[in-house]
């Protein structure tokens, strides 16, 4: 599992193994390749880790340094993201925030609102949850029936000390907010919420709007009397999904993201950051996957079985693919071109084989395979086979991600709709 990008960025990439050499060490070592998008497993450990990524200036090494970057370049990033993953470091507690909402402020936000937010993302100070989707809006985003209409002038609470807040925001009584937007609905399926300090949340301001149109996005405070958020629990005992429900939550009037009423775009501008990220980190887990199948078939004897062994095969080629599908990706993206349909594909590719590799490695476990530890304990294969099962869900399910690729990669009608 080498990459080498060349001589451009490898004193960074010497920098960076230098230093995970150092510091991923006792509980952080303890931990290795710990947690997922889907996992909240040993997260203070995890958010330990992220403040000590952040006192090493390691967290948004692509962010401009104004915000608290170091203001590098897109290879550097990659190779970041790579490096990472090839030490099997934990995953990101601040992922959300550091993948999703500050590229999106970065590239539609206000210059306060970078000021505002992005220092405190990479100092690990505040964390963020996605406020999309809804019980009656999950891959289909644009039916979104969240609501938020604007309140003119003095409605802040005031604070003890003189002073107002909203979610670690203060000013002082007096000054002019321009009003603020009162936010009622409901959100479901929100990562990590039950940790989240703010949530960017995709609201309907133009009640008389359709589908797309008439939709803003809106930074919202947490910790209010207006936002209760409510864990879920998946599968693998954890609760790491949270549903949210908003009751005339407050926001100030300035905290909109890009346009009002242009909040489609916003939202599709952040979801083109989540889905076109290089998946070499989820690749590389697949790899280490792969190589203790084909450890565990050894041991059971499974090779001499051709049926399993070809089986087994599969399981190898498809993460040799999705290695070469990224790669071709990669270089796309340093070149400055748009990536290819292979980078459409990408996702639903990786999804649904990782499941069908978690399958068979439980069929290949046995009996051990459907045992648990005491309080629900579960081993590796055990975990990652239960979280892939969501893996064609979030993200944009299977179904959808079949109908982008006919529709925009093939050229295929479009679906009927009502």
């Amino acid at each position: 599992m080498e990459l080498d990008f060349g001589p451009a960025v490898r004193d960074f990439r010497d920098e960076l193994r230098d230093w995970l050499a150092e510091h991923l060490v006792g509980e952080f070592a303890e931990h290795r390749g710990v947690g997922g998008p889907t996992d909240g497993a040993a997260w203070e450990v995890r958010l330990a880790w992220d403040r000590e990524l952040a006192a090493g200036n390691w967290l948004g090494v692509g962010w401009p340094r104004e915000y608290g970057g170091r203001g590098l370049g897109l290879l550097e990033e990659i190779v970041f993201e790579y490096e990472y993953a090839r030490a099997n470091a934990p995953y990101r507690a601040t992922g959300n925030a550091l993948d999703l909402l500050g590229p999106m402020l970065l590239a539609m936000g206000s210059e306060a609102q970078k000021k505002r937010f992005l220092p405190p993302i990479l100092s690990v100070e505040e964390l963020w949850g996605q406020g999309f989707s809804e019980p009656g809006a999950g891959s289909d985003l644009a039916s979104v029936r969240t609501r938020a209409e604007r309140a003119d002038g003095g409605m802040r609470a005031e604070r003890d000390d003189g002073g107002t807040s909203f979610g670690g925001t203060s000013r002082p009584t007096g000054v002019e907010s321009g009003g603020e937007w009162v936010v009622s609905g409901q959100k479901v399926w929100t990562s990590f919420g039950i940790h989240a300090d703010w949530l960017y949340v995709l609201t309907r301001t133009d009640p008389d709007s359709r589908r797309h149109k008439g939709l803003t996005m809106l930074l919202v405070p947490a910790d209010q009397p207006g936002v209760e958020i409510r864990p879920i629990r998946n599968l693998a005992g954890q609760d790491e999904f949270a549903e949210v429900f908003l009751s005339d939550a407050r926001t100030d009037a300035d905290m909109v993201v890009g346009e009002i009423g242009q909040g489609w775009r916003t939202a599709m501008a952040t979801l083109g950051i989540e889905r076109g990220t290089t998946l070499l980190p989820q690749q590389l887990t697949f790899e280490r996957e792969a190589e203790s199948l084909i450890g565990l078939a050894r041991e059971r004897g499974a090779l001499d079985d051709p049926m399993l062994r070809r089986r087994i095969v599969d399981a190898w080629i498809s993460v040799r693919i999705m290695r070469t599908t990224n790669l071709r990706t990669i270089a796309e993206l340093t070149a400055g071109r748009t990536p290819g349909p292979q980078a459409t594909t990408a996702k639903l590719y990786a999804s649904t084989r990782h499941q069908q590799l978690g399958h068979l490695a439980m069929e290949l476990a046995g009996p051990a395979g459907q045992i648990v530890g005491e309080d629900y304990g579960l081993d590796t294969r055990q975990r990652s086979f239960l979280l892939s099962l969501a893996e064609t869900i979030y993200g944009g399910s299977s179904e959808i991600q079949r109908n982008i690729i006919g529709e925009q990669v093939l050229g295929l009608p479009k679906e009927p709709r009502p």
